[in-house]
């Protein structure tokens, strides 16, 4: 596997696998890798002539007071997992490759509408350093298509709406979420949770498993299904943001709706974990 830390390197390597006709699959990330990771890559492998990964751990998607100086840094480790998946190149820039004017950059990508629920709402400014910094690779990289995991679903719908928006010509590809046995959600900010948290924090998967069955058993009362749900998870030590019951397109969802997601999101300890759960039933 090869590694470039600038944008013309990367440039350079990617025109060069399409000179030769080749197709290319991205993988975007932060680093810290873990299974869920390596999922992506192992479908993009199966879906491309190339895989190229980025690791880029990017401040403008941070908001004050949350964690972009402690999220875990681990190239060295990322990059051998990376290789052994069969990850052709790895994109891992600087902040300074990425943002020369610092964050004081004058253009940004901001989604409007759905970016102002859920995790929007909490974490202002949070999805328009997404949006802002996947476009940016997107132009670096140009792949045909990219991979993202479900368990960040938002952002998800987000980078589809952005992607279309824009006339991106690239396929974007969700993956879903890898689980630990006990249901937990593999997450970089796992590595976070106290060994007592990391017991508790399962009970996010088992409360939105509870409430997919309890719709699917004819509950329609959507608003208090939520809240009692919320309830449940701070009586577990959970300080809950939001939970919700949506429609997938993340629109406001009704007795008729049949095509439902499921989102939380709460913090355990000094963590902010996320979920959801899709579904569909008659």
């Amino acid at each position: 596997m090869k590694t470039e830390s600038t944008i013309a390197g990367l440039r350079a390597a990617a025109r060069a696998f399409r000179k030769a006709g080749k197709s290319i699959a991205f993988v975007p990330t932060m680093g810290n890798l873990h299974k869920g990771h390596i999922t992506l890559v192992e479908n993009a492998r199966r879906r491309a002539d190339v895989v190229i990964a980025s690791i880029f751990v990017n401040p403008t998607q941070f908001g004050v007071n949350e964690d972009f100086d402690k999220y875990p840094r681990t190239l060295a480790a990322d990059s051998a997992l990376l290789a052994e998946a069969h990850c052709d190149l790895l994109f891992a820039p600087e902040a300074k490759e990425m943002y020369p004017d610092g964050r004081t950059q004058l253009t940004t990508v901001a989604v409007a509408g759905i970016t102002d629920i859920l995790c929007g709402s909490s974490r202002p400014g949070h999805f328009t350093g997404v949006a802002t910094v996947v476009s940016k690779l997107f132009n670096i990289v140009q792949p045909d298509m990219a991979l993202f995991g479900e368990k960040d679903y938002q952002q998800l719908a987000v980078i589809r709406c952005m992607t279309r928006e824009l006339c991106f010509p690239i396929e974007i590809i969700g993956v879903p979420t890898v689980r630990a046995e006990d249901g937990l959600a593999l997450s970089s900010r796992n590595g976070f949770l106290s060994s007592d948290e990391r017991r508790a924090a399962p009970e996010i998967y088992r409360t939105m498993s509870n409430l997919k069955l309890a719709i699917e058993q004819g509950q329609r009362d959507f608003a208090s299904l939520a809240s009692a749900a919320q309830g449940h998870l701070k009586k577990c030590g959970f300080e809950p943001d939001y939970v919700d019951i949506r429609r997938q397109d993340l629109g406001a969802a009704g007795p008729e709706d049949r095509q439902l997601v499921i989102l939380v999101a709460a913090r355990l300890g000094s963590t902010r974990l996320i979920d959801n759960l899709a579904f569909e039933f008659t």
